[in-house]
């Protein structure tokens, strides 16, 4: 953005500057030249008439003294031709051959014709300084006049006009460069720390703001907001903290109370009821670890993993175990397929967690004497668990938004329920690198896939 923002204000100011400094450089030399030819047509004027007399009187002496002294003090040849064309004076310079352009130009002006004066050639180099002027008397031509003059000194002034030009050119372009970027900085900067708060807030730290005596009126109330709204998430977090400390609390008295009243029953069951006892005692440890993850996941949004190899094949058996008398009250057959080892390295209690909650949500919208079925499989190079049920099902666009928070479909609204069971689920897996994958089947139901890379898998 910065570059765009400094090219949006650079190149007009540039093509501006250098517009500018090529039109008054242009104006210079033209000033120049104009100069110079100006003082060459008087001079050319003034030699006119000494020729006139001197040709008239038939006599080069009265106009030859002139055009030396006027040689040696200016340095400016002058040279007088008859009407045949013959050099009548020329000083000490007088040349042998003239160039074809001075040719021509005398002779345009010994028939009666004065020549145009040289045109002018950006940037600002005299092209030619030759003028030749006719010389009239009583309106007959008798000769002409050529003035010579020396341009070095006008292309000195103008190429210093050039130089001068492009230098004050050249430092303006330098000190616009300087405050666009300084601007480019002002308008910049509160994005550049708006986006750096934005960073730290996604790293956890929500004590992150940015400061709002900064940067254009507008970026400053969009800071302000900004501010306003991380003050608020913070609020939420720092809420969500607070509950997330009592409920542990709460949560893990009630629970170690229950378990001591398991373990006390136990002592007075006959040895028959060991079984039972001991699924009682694992799911009890299972609910307070389940209670850690749920919460370390509420504090950090992340939950402190413990990896570890495991069996998937295995792991849903034992959770289809455990709800299969849950099913059966609700005429619901659970079926396990796929009995061949998945080993994985993953966190097992976030697998069972979000396990438990396809499973629960299949068995809740699954009608009755219809079978969900849970099949573990590997595939392009991830395990799955996906479950399999016969409920009223979804459209694709329903099964892209199932894993949303609070989201239930219209057809399952008289059913209770929080629409939070799959999204959870979704939540848990993303926390140790799976997905969640819903999708709609023919034949009606759902298919909820729990995938995990299966990159670490011994």
């Amino acid at each position: 953005m910065r570059r765009r923002l400094v090219v949006v204000f650079l190149v007009p100011l540039v093509a501006i500057l250098l517009f500018l400094g090529g039109a008054a450089g242009w104006g210079a030399a033209r000033s120049i030249q104009q100069a110079f030819y100006a003082e060459q047509l008087g001079d050319l004027a003034y030699f006119v008439t000494s020729a006139r007399q001197s040709l008239r009187s038939g006599s080069p002496a009265v106009v030859d003294a002139e055009v030396r002294r006027f040689e040696e003090v200016y340095g400016i040849d002058v040279m007088v031709f008859d009407l045949s064309g013959t050099v009548w004076a020329a000083g000490d310079a007088a040349p042998t051959v003239l160039s074809e352009d001075d040719a021509e130009r005398v002779r345009l002006a010994l028939s009666g014709r004065r020549a145009e004066p040289p045109g002018l050639v950006f940037p600002g180099i005299v092209a030619d300084a030759a003028l030749v002027e006719p010389v009239f008397d009583d309106g007959d031509v008798i000769g002409a006049v050529l003035v010579s003059g020396d341009v070095a000194a006008p292309r000195t002034a103008v190429l210093q006009q050039i130089l001068m030009l492009s230098a004050i050119a050249a430092l303006l372009i330098a000190v616009g460069v300087l405050l666009v970027f300084r601007l480019a900085r002002w308008v910049l900067s509160p994005i550049r720390r708006l986006d750096e708060a934005m960073v730290a807030i996604e790293r956890g730290e929500m004590d992150a703001r940015v400061a709002e005596d900064t940067g254009p009126p507008e970026l400053r109330r969009m800071t302000t907001v900004f501010n306003g709204m991380a003050d608020q998430i913070e609020r939420v977090m720092t809420r969500q903290q607070e509950f997330a400390v009592n409920a542990s609390h709460e949560l893990r008295n009630p629970l170690n109370a229950l378990l001591l009243r398991v373990e006390h029953l136990a002592t007075g069951l006959g040895s028959e009821w060991n079984d039972d006892v001991e699924e009682t005692r694992e799911e009890g440890r299972r609910m307070v670890r389940i209670l850690e993850t749920l919460l370390g996941l509420a504090r950090g949004g992340r939950s402190d993993s413990t990896f570890s190899a495991v069996d998937l094949a295995t792991l849903a058996v034992r959770r289809v175990d455990a709800w299969r008398e849950v099913a059966a009250q609700r005429g619901i057959e659970l079926r396990v397929s796929g009995s061949q080892p998945q080993m994985i390295v993953t966190d097992r209690t976030i697998v069972e967690s979000a396990l438990d909650a396809v499973i629960d949500n299949a068995v809740k919208y699954s009608p009755s004497a219809s079978v969900v079925e849970v099949v573990t499989r590997r595939d392009d190079g991830m395990c799955a668990i996906v479950v399999r049920d016969r409920g009223p099902g979804l459209s694709d666009e329903q099964a892209a938004s199932a894993t949303d928070r609070f989201w239930r479909s219209e057809s399952t609204d008289q059913l209770p329920g929080s629409g939070l069971g799959l999204a959870i689920a979704s939540d848990l897996l993303s926390s140790i690198g799976g997905e969640l994958a819903v999708s709609s089947v023919d034949g009606g139901g759902l298919a909820v896939s729990l995938r995990l890379s299966d990159g670490d898998a011994p």
